[in-house]
Protein backbone atom coordinates (compact mmCIF):
# COMPACT_ATOMS: atom_id res chain seq x y z
CA UNK A 1 0.00 0.00 0.00
CA UNK A 2 1.14 3.40 -1.03
CA UNK A 3 1.97 5.50 2.26
CA UNK A 4 2.25 9.17 0.70
CA UNK A 5 -1.07 10.06 -1.96
CA UNK A 6 -1.41 12.48 -4.33
CA UNK A 7 -4.44 13.96 -5.62
CA UNK A 8 -3.73 11.97 -8.58
CA UNK A 9 -4.06 8.78 -6.91
CA UNK A 10 -8.48 9.65 -6.21
CA UNK A 11 -9.18 10.02 -10.07
CA UNK A 12 -10.78 7.46 -11.73
CA UNK A 13 -12.34 7.19 -15.25
CA UNK A 14 -16.21 6.71 -14.77
CA UNK A 15 -18.36 6.29 -17.97
CA UNK A 16 -21.52 8.85 -17.50
CA UNK A 17 -24.12 6.29 -18.34
CA UNK A 18 -22.82 4.68 -14.95
CA UNK A 19 -23.82 8.27 -12.76
CA UNK A 20 -27.34 7.41 -11.80
CA UNK A 21 -30.11 9.95 -12.91
CA UNK A 22 -32.94 8.54 -10.92
CA UNK A 23 -33.38 6.09 -7.70
CA UNK A 24 -33.92 2.50 -8.01
CA UNK A 25 -37.40 1.51 -9.07
CA UNK A 26 -37.34 0.23 -4.97
CA UNK A 27 -34.91 1.42 -2.21
CA UNK A 28 -33.85 -2.03 -1.06
CA UNK A 29 -33.23 -3.56 -4.80
CA UNK A 30 -30.20 -1.16 -5.41
CA UNK A 31 -27.05 -3.43 -5.93
CA UNK A 32 -24.49 -4.20 -2.86
CA UNK A 33 -21.07 -5.21 -2.50
CA UNK A 34 -19.33 -6.47 0.55
CA UNK A 35 -16.11 -5.56 0.87
CA UNK A 36 -14.21 -7.50 3.61
CA UNK A 37 -10.66 -6.06 5.10
CA UNK A 38 -9.86 -9.03 7.07
CA UNK A 39 -9.43 -11.68 3.94
CA UNK A 40 -9.70 -9.03 1.38
CA UNK A 41 -12.92 -10.72 -0.03
CA UNK A 42 -15.38 -8.38 -2.75
CA UNK A 43 -18.89 -9.95 -3.06
CA UNK A 44 -22.23 -8.95 -5.04
CA UNK A 45 -25.40 -8.96 -3.13
CA UNK A 46 -28.69 -6.82 -2.78
CA UNK A 47 -29.13 -4.66 -0.10
CA UNK A 48 -31.97 -6.06 0.66
CA UNK A 49 -29.77 -8.73 1.91
CA UNK A 50 -28.00 -6.43 4.39
CA UNK A 51 -29.92 -7.96 7.09
CA UNK A 52 -27.41 -11.26 6.20
CA UNK A 53 -24.54 -9.27 7.14
CA UNK A 54 -25.88 -7.40 10.55
CA UNK A 55 -26.99 -9.00 13.94
CA UNK A 56 -27.19 -8.65 17.55
CA UNK A 57 -23.40 -7.86 17.75
CA UNK A 58 -23.71 -4.95 16.16
CA UNK A 59 -25.27 -1.13 16.83
CA UNK A 60 -26.50 0.85 13.62
CA UNK A 61 -25.60 4.42 13.83
CA UNK A 62 -27.67 6.48 11.35
CA UNK A 63 -27.58 10.74 10.35
CA UNK A 64 -31.08 11.47 10.90
CA UNK A 65 -30.47 14.96 8.91
CA UNK A 66 -33.10 15.70 6.37
CA UNK A 67 -33.49 17.62 3.24
CA UNK A 68 -34.60 21.19 2.88
CA UNK A 69 -36.24 21.84 -0.21
CA UNK A 70 -33.43 24.29 -0.46
CA UNK A 71 -33.35 25.68 -3.81
CA UNK A 72 -35.90 29.02 -4.39
CA UNK A 73 -36.99 30.57 -7.04
CA UNK A 74 -37.75 34.35 -7.31
CA UNK A 75 -37.36 37.67 -9.20
CA UNK A 76 -35.73 40.95 -8.79
CA UNK A 77 -38.02 43.81 -7.72
CA UNK A 78 -37.83 45.15 -11.38
CA UNK A 79 -38.56 41.24 -12.47
CA UNK A 80 -35.48 39.48 -13.15
CA UNK A 81 -35.15 36.12 -12.67
CA UNK A 82 -33.06 34.90 -9.77
CA UNK A 83 -32.47 31.31 -8.27
CA UNK A 84 -31.29 31.19 -4.68
CA UNK A 85 -30.40 27.95 -3.05
CA UNK A 86 -29.71 28.02 0.69
CA UNK A 87 -26.60 26.66 2.24
CA UNK A 88 -26.32 27.01 5.80
CA UNK A 89 -28.24 28.32 8.56
CA UNK A 90 -26.82 31.26 10.91
CA UNK A 91 -29.66 32.50 12.98
CA UNK A 92 -33.34 32.55 12.73
CA UNK A 93 -33.91 34.68 9.55
CA UNK A 94 -30.27 34.81 8.10
CA UNK A 95 -28.66 31.75 5.61
CA UNK A 96 -25.59 31.89 3.86
CA UNK A 97 -27.07 31.22 -0.15
CA UNK A 98 -25.73 31.05 -3.28
CA UNK A 99 -27.28 33.31 -5.53
CA UNK A 100 -27.66 32.87 -9.49
CA UNK A 101 -26.77 35.15 -11.49
CA UNK A 102 -25.17 37.23 -8.32
CA UNK A 103 -22.72 38.91 -9.47
CA UNK A 104 -24.85 42.08 -10.48
CA UNK A 105 -26.74 41.71 -6.66
CA UNK A 106 -24.99 43.87 -4.68
CA UNK A 107 -25.26 44.55 -0.58
CA UNK A 108 -28.83 45.36 -0.14
CA UNK A 109 -30.62 43.91 -3.14
CA UNK A 110 -33.63 42.56 -2.99
CA UNK A 111 -35.02 39.51 -3.53
CA UNK A 112 -38.84 38.28 -3.96
CA UNK A 113 -39.24 34.52 -3.32
CA UNK A 114 -43.07 33.16 -4.21
CA UNK A 115 -44.73 36.65 -2.26
CA UNK A 116 -44.62 35.60 0.53
CA UNK A 117 -40.93 35.10 1.32
CA UNK A 118 -38.66 37.88 1.15
CA UNK A 119 -34.76 37.97 1.13
CA UNK A 120 -31.53 40.78 1.11
CA UNK A 121 -28.67 40.59 0.56
CA UNK A 122 -26.54 42.36 3.45
CA UNK A 123 -22.65 40.77 2.98
CA UNK A 124 -20.92 38.67 0.24
CA UNK A 125 -18.81 35.95 1.11
CA UNK A 126 -15.51 34.98 0.02
CA UNK A 127 -16.30 31.46 -2.04
CA UNK A 128 -19.50 33.33 -3.70
CA UNK A 129 -22.11 32.73 -1.23
CA UNK A 130 -24.33 35.57 -0.04
CA UNK A 131 -25.63 36.51 3.55
CA UNK A 132 -29.54 36.50 3.28
CA UNK A 133 -31.69 38.09 5.98
CA UNK A 134 -35.31 36.87 5.03
CA UNK A 135 -38.58 38.41 5.96
CA UNK A 136 -41.67 36.77 6.28
CA UNK A 137 -44.70 35.59 8.62
CA UNK A 138 -45.19 32.17 9.81
CA UNK A 139 -42.84 29.36 10.16
CA UNK A 140 -40.17 29.63 7.73
CA UNK A 141 -39.40 25.73 7.17
CA UNK A 142 -42.95 25.52 6.36
CA UNK A 143 -42.64 28.42 3.63
CA UNK A 144 -40.01 26.99 1.95
CA UNK A 145 -41.98 23.64 1.79
CA UNK A 146 -44.77 25.23 -0.12
CA UNK A 147 -41.98 26.98 -2.44
CA UNK A 148 -38.99 25.38 -2.89
CA UNK A 149 -37.63 22.70 -4.62
CA UNK A 150 -35.88 19.31 -3.85
CA UNK A 151 -31.49 20.68 -4.94
CA UNK A 152 -30.25 17.61 -6.59
CA UNK A 153 -26.84 17.31 -6.82
CA UNK A 154 -24.85 18.70 -9.83
CA UNK A 155 -24.33 15.49 -12.16
CA UNK A 156 -28.02 14.38 -11.84
CA UNK A 157 -29.04 16.30 -14.79
CA UNK A 158 -32.32 16.48 -14.59
CA UNK A 159 -35.13 18.84 -12.77
CA UNK A 160 -36.45 17.68 -9.67
CA UNK A 161 -39.80 15.54 -9.53
CA UNK A 162 -42.21 14.87 -6.94
CA UNK A 163 -40.70 11.42 -7.00
CA UNK A 164 -37.37 13.25 -5.44
CA UNK A 165 -39.37 14.79 -2.73
CA UNK A 166 -40.00 11.31 -1.25
CA UNK A 167 -37.05 9.37 -2.55
CA UNK A 168 -34.04 12.03 -1.93
CA UNK A 169 -35.08 11.74 1.44
CA UNK A 170 -34.06 8.75 4.28
CA UNK A 171 -37.21 7.11 6.08
CA UNK A 172 -35.80 7.93 9.42
CA UNK A 173 -34.68 11.94 8.49
CA UNK A 174 -36.33 14.02 11.05
CA UNK A 175 -34.38 17.04 11.86
CA UNK A 176 -34.61 20.22 9.16
CA UNK A 177 -30.70 21.64 7.67
CA UNK A 178 -29.26 19.53 4.71
CA UNK A 179 -29.07 20.14 1.16
CA UNK A 180 -27.72 17.15 0.13
CA UNK A 181 -29.41 13.29 1.23
CA UNK A 182 -26.90 11.09 3.70
CA UNK A 183 -27.42 8.95 0.69
CA UNK A 184 -25.65 5.64 2.33
CA UNK A 185 -29.28 5.62 3.72
CA UNK A 186 -31.63 6.21 0.72
CA UNK A 187 -31.49 1.89 0.63
CA UNK A 188 -33.11 1.15 3.83
CA UNK A 189 -36.99 0.82 4.14
CA UNK A 190 -39.08 0.11 7.05
CA UNK A 191 -39.53 -3.74 6.55
CA UNK A 192 -35.03 -3.69 6.85
CA UNK A 193 -34.87 -1.50 10.21
CA UNK A 194 -37.75 -4.39 11.41
CA UNK A 195 -36.21 -7.52 10.62
CA UNK A 196 -32.67 -5.84 12.12
CA UNK A 197 -34.20 -4.90 15.36
CA UNK A 198 -36.31 -8.71 15.36
CA UNK A 199 -32.49 -9.86 15.25
CA UNK A 200 -31.47 -7.73 18.21
CA UNK A 201 -29.66 -5.40 16.63
CA UNK A 202 -29.83 -1.54 17.74
CA UNK A 203 -30.17 1.49 16.27
CA UNK A 204 -29.35 5.08 17.12
CA UNK A 205 -29.37 8.22 15.74
CA UNK A 206 -26.56 11.45 15.07
CA UNK A 207 -27.31 14.49 13.15
CA UNK A 208 -24.95 16.00 10.47
CA UNK A 209 -25.97 18.96 8.64
CA UNK A 210 -24.82 18.21 4.62
CA UNK A 211 -23.81 21.45 2.69
CA UNK A 212 -22.82 22.24 -0.56
CA UNK A 213 -19.23 21.29 -0.76
CA UNK A 214 -19.93 17.67 -0.29
CA UNK A 215 -19.65 17.77 -3.81
CA UNK A 216 -16.73 20.05 -4.56
CA UNK A 217 -13.64 18.17 -5.69
CA UNK A 218 -10.42 18.42 -3.81
CA UNK A 219 -8.01 20.90 -6.06
CA UNK A 220 -4.49 21.01 -3.85
CA UNK A 221 -2.69 18.16 -5.71
CA UNK A 222 -1.12 17.85 -1.75
CA UNK A 223 -3.84 16.58 -0.16
CA UNK A 224 -2.72 17.27 3.06
CA UNK A 225 -3.27 20.98 1.87
CA UNK A 226 -6.94 20.49 1.36
CA UNK A 227 -8.91 23.32 3.12
CA UNK A 228 -12.05 21.42 4.30
CA UNK A 229 -15.28 22.43 4.91
CA UNK A 230 -16.91 23.05 8.27
CA UNK A 231 -20.49 21.11 9.05
CA UNK A 232 -22.49 20.93 11.86
CA UNK A 233 -23.07 18.12 13.69
CA UNK A 234 -24.67 16.79 16.88
CA UNK A 235 -24.36 13.52 19.07
CA UNK A 236 -27.68 13.57 21.62
CA UNK A 237 -26.50 12.19 25.25
CA UNK A 238 -28.49 9.02 25.03
CA UNK A 239 -26.94 8.21 21.50
CA UNK A 240 -23.56 8.26 22.95
CA UNK A 241 -24.47 6.23 26.02
CA UNK A 242 -25.26 4.01 23.95
CA UNK A 243 -22.68 3.63 21.59
CA UNK A 244 -19.72 3.56 24.74
CA UNK A 245 -22.31 1.11 26.19
CA UNK A 246 -22.07 -1.09 23.30
CA UNK A 247 -18.47 -1.00 22.20
CA UNK A 248 -17.69 -1.68 25.87
CA UNK A 249 -19.69 -4.71 25.60
CA UNK A 250 -18.07 -5.64 22.43
CA UNK A 251 -20.39 -4.87 20.21
CA UNK A 252 -19.21 -3.53 16.42
CA UNK A 253 -20.10 0.03 15.36
CA UNK A 254 -21.57 0.19 11.91
CA UNK A 255 -21.80 4.29 10.84
CA UNK A 256 -24.20 4.52 7.97
CA UNK A 257 -22.83 6.79 5.19
CA UNK A 258 -20.06 9.02 5.91
CA UNK A 259 -21.80 11.68 7.40
CA UNK A 260 -22.22 9.18 10.06
CA UNK A 261 -18.49 8.69 9.96
CA UNK A 262 -17.31 12.26 10.80
CA UNK A 263 -19.92 13.00 13.28
CA UNK A 264 -18.18 9.78 15.45
CA UNK A 265 -15.05 10.56 14.65
CA UNK A 266 -15.32 14.12 15.43
CA UNK A 267 -16.59 13.25 19.42
CA UNK A 268 -14.14 10.60 20.06
CA UNK A 269 -11.82 11.52 22.86
CA UNK A 270 -9.99 9.20 25.06
CA UNK A 271 -11.40 5.97 23.70
CA UNK A 272 -15.03 6.93 24.14
CA UNK A 273 -17.81 9.15 22.52
CA UNK A 274 -18.59 12.16 23.66
CA UNK A 275 -21.80 14.57 23.38
CA UNK A 276 -22.84 17.41 22.48
CA UNK A 277 -22.82 19.67 19.35
CA UNK A 278 -19.83 21.58 17.33
CA UNK A 279 -18.85 22.65 13.78
CA UNK A 280 -16.87 19.79 12.21
CA UNK A 281 -14.02 20.21 9.92
CA UNK A 282 -12.70 16.45 10.06
CA UNK A 283 -10.35 15.45 7.63
CA UNK A 284 -10.28 11.63 6.80
CA UNK A 285 -7.59 10.42 4.27
CA UNK A 286 -5.04 7.51 4.31
CA UNK A 287 -3.00 7.22 7.35
CA UNK A 288 -6.18 8.06 9.69
CA UNK A 289 -6.71 5.84 12.57
CA UNK A 290 -10.30 5.63 13.22
CA UNK A 291 -11.56 5.70 16.84
CA UNK A 292 -15.46 4.60 17.01
CA UNK A 293 -16.14 2.83 13.48
CA UNK A 294 -15.92 -0.37 13.13
CA UNK A 295 -17.48 -1.19 9.84
CA UNK A 296 -18.98 1.15 7.31
CA UNK A 297 -22.21 1.49 4.84
CA UNK A 298 -21.80 4.23 1.80
CA UNK A 299 -22.67 5.01 -1.90
CA UNK A 300 -20.04 5.20 -4.33
CA UNK A 301 -18.10 8.37 -4.64
CA UNK A 302 -16.88 11.26 -6.72
CA UNK A 303 -13.20 11.38 -7.73
CA UNK A 304 -10.96 13.03 -6.20
CA UNK A 305 -13.56 14.09 -3.09
CA UNK A 306 -12.97 13.69 0.25
CA UNK A 307 -15.51 10.60 0.54
CA UNK A 308 -13.21 8.74 -1.40
CA UNK A 309 -10.15 9.85 0.44
CA UNK A 310 -12.37 8.94 3.91
CA UNK A 311 -13.11 5.28 2.46
CA UNK A 312 -9.66 4.27 1.39
CA UNK A 313 -8.90 4.93 4.77
CA UNK A 314 -11.26 3.14 6.23
CA UNK A 315 -11.01 -0.10 3.38
CA UNK A 316 -7.08 0.77 2.49
CA UNK A 317 -6.67 2.28 -0.84
CA UNK A 318 -5.54 -0.94 -2.61
CA UNK A 319 -8.58 -3.00 -1.62
CA UNK A 320 -11.09 -0.02 -2.56
CA UNK A 321 -9.35 0.58 -5.99
CA UNK A 322 -10.19 -3.41 -6.56
CA UNK A 323 -13.38 -2.70 -5.41
CA UNK A 324 -14.06 0.71 -7.85
CA UNK A 325 -12.62 -1.02 -10.65
CA UNK A 326 -15.16 -4.17 -10.16
CA UNK A 327 -18.06 -1.82 -9.67
CA UNK A 328 -17.72 -0.14 -12.91
CA UNK A 329 -16.99 -3.41 -14.89
CA UNK A 330 -20.34 -5.19 -13.04
CA UNK A 331 -22.29 -2.20 -13.96
CA UNK A 332 -23.03 -0.73 -10.36
CA UNK A 333 -24.61 2.77 -10.47
CA UNK A 334 -22.79 5.76 -9.12
CA UNK A 335 -22.99 8.59 -6.63
CA UNK A 336 -26.43 9.39 -5.05
CA UNK A 337 -28.81 7.34 -6.80
CA UNK A 338 -26.15 4.81 -7.14
CA UNK A 339 -25.83 1.62 -5.22
CA UNK A 340 -24.46 0.53 -2.32
CA UNK A 341 -21.32 -1.04 -0.42
CA UNK A 342 -20.80 -2.80 3.23
CA UNK A 343 -16.98 -2.10 4.26
CA UNK A 344 -16.41 -5.25 6.66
Amino acid sequence: MKIEFTLADFDYDLPKNMIAQYPAEKREKSKLMIVNRGDRSIKIDTFENIISYLNEDNILVINETKVIPARLLGRKPTGGKIEVLLLEQVDENTWKCLVKPGRRLKVGSEIILGNILRGKIIEWGDQGERLIRFTYEGNFFSIIYKIGKVPLPPYIKREATELDAVRYQTIFADKNGSVAAPTAGLHFTEDIFKTLHEKGLETVKVNLRIGLDTFRPVTAENIEEHNMHTEYCEIPEESAKKINHARQSGKKVVAVGTTSVRTLESFAKNGLLTSGEMYTNIFIYPGYRFKIVDSMITNFHLPRSTLLMLVSAFAGYDLIVEAYQRAIAEKFRFYSYGDAMLIL
